[in-house]
């Protein structure tokens, strides 16, 4: 049986800080957060108090919609060993609810590694799966194989719905490719929430298709859910005063709370001034901060793979070796939220950013991404500074 635990220090979820607070976990749920003089003791189980620093702070644990591997484990790579050792390290640095991103690949390696991340999900080690491709543009594929890139194939897409067995959560898609808005409607219809990106559309083309996919994912989803954007800015055209392209439309949509964009804050996908700029237009609501992390992710520089691409990893900055394109990330989602927090946006929301957001798009609002009563009890604990102190994920201690 787990044990029952009670943590103490500064309470932070939901967009709202609370001092002198606590967090008690039974059975791994938590029974009880908030103040600490407002807690029942005599009504709860003898608990373990957790001895912590002074000054910590109590999060939620974090939720990484978008993220291809850890610690020398590539999930593209179909290798279940090395998939298990990336999930181990990214819950113990805090990422205790992951998507497992694939790559645009070859369909057969699709589905071998749709079969591997299947298994993880079935077990619970991972929350699903998201599909980075292969419908994508050719004009802004980054580190994407071009040779795989395809325009849109209904055929192929239920192979790897079968393949995946009900765990593909999310799949990034060009809007301007033919097959585009049957794609939208076929992923909406089981559940799969369409995330646009690589994508070298117009500003109207972008529009158009988001606004549908936030409708159809309305009507078939949980409360919350609503289509993403993958990593804004990055995979497609920069925003022009005369061109606006698609970044003017997902910042628009954004901002009416119809779509949440994902932001690589991790110092190297994203200048500071660009994500406290994207906060304090669309607000920390409609932002999940994402790592799209890969293997090379709590190891040193050196080379390393993403999928069927080679990529060699410089002072922490990844990218392919064939044309030194960007190649995914090298951060955790914790070393992406104290970023965030540096950069000059207010803790409360880097941290809602990291944790609600992405929970209710997935949703699994009533499950994880906040600390209250009846939730898993995902916590990470962090120092002032944000680095980590303890994590406890369904109320067992990881670190």
């Amino acid at each position: 049986m787990t044990p029952s635990y009670l943590l103490t220090g500064t309470l932070l979820t939901d967009g709202t800080m609370v001092g002198d607070a606590a967090v008690a976990v039974v059975d791994g749920r938590i029974v009880y957060a908030g103040p600490l003089a407002g807690m029942d003791g005599e009504a709860l189980p003898p608990l373990v108090h957790l001895e912590l620093p002074p000054g910590c702070i109590l999060l939620p644990g974090l939720i990484d919609l978008h993220c291809h591997g850890a610690a020398g484990g590539d999930f593209p790579g179909g290798d279940p060993e090395a998939a298990r050792t990336a999930v181990e390290f990214l819950h113990r640095s805090g990422t205790t609810t992951v998507l497992a991103s694939l790559v645009t690949a070859p369909p057969e390696d699709l589905l071998r590694s749709m079969g591997v991340l299947r298994v993880l999900a079935d077990e619970g080690l991972v929350a699903g799966i998201h599909a980075e491709g292969p419908f994508l543009s050719q004009a802004r594929c980054g580190a994407q194989d071009p040779r795989f890139l395809r325009d849109p194939d209904l055929h192929l897409l239920a192979k790897l719905l079968e393949a995946a067995g009900g765990h593909l959560r999310t799949m990034t898609y060009a809007p301007e490719l033919p097959g585009a808005e049957g794609l939208v409607r076929e992923l909406a219809s089981h559940g799969v929430v369409p995330s646009l990106g690589h994508t070298d559309a117009d500003t109207r083309t972008t529009a158009d298709s988001l606004a549908t996919a936030a409708d159809l994912v309305a009507a078939a989803g949980a409360d919350g859910a609503r289509p993403t954007v993958t990593h804004l800015f990055n995979g497609m055209p920069p925003l022009h005063h005369r061109s606006p392209g698609p970044v003017a439309a997902c910042l628009q949509l954004a901002a009416d709370g119809r779509v949440a964009v994902e932001l690589v804050a991790d110092g190297v996908h994203l200048d500071p001034e660009t994500v406290r700029m994207v906060f304090a237009l669309v607000g920390a609501a409609n932002i999940s901060l994402v790592t799209d992390s890969m293997a090379a992710t709590g190891l040193p520089d050196g080379e390393y793979d993403l999928g069927p691409a080679g990529v060699v990893v410089r002072n922490g900055e990844a990218r392919l070796r064939s044309n030194g394109a960007l190649a995914g990330g090298t951060a955790t989602l914790l070393d992406v939220v104290r970023r965030t927090v540096t950069s000059g946006v207010d803790p409360a929301g880097a941290v809602l950013s990291a944790t609600a957001v992405p929970a209710a798009v997935l949703g699994l609002g009533h499950e994880v991404g906040s600390l209250r009563a009846g939730l898993r009890a995902d916590v990470v604990v962090v120092d002032p500074g944000f680095r980590p102190v303890a994590v406890l994920r369904g109320g067992e201690v990881l670190r």
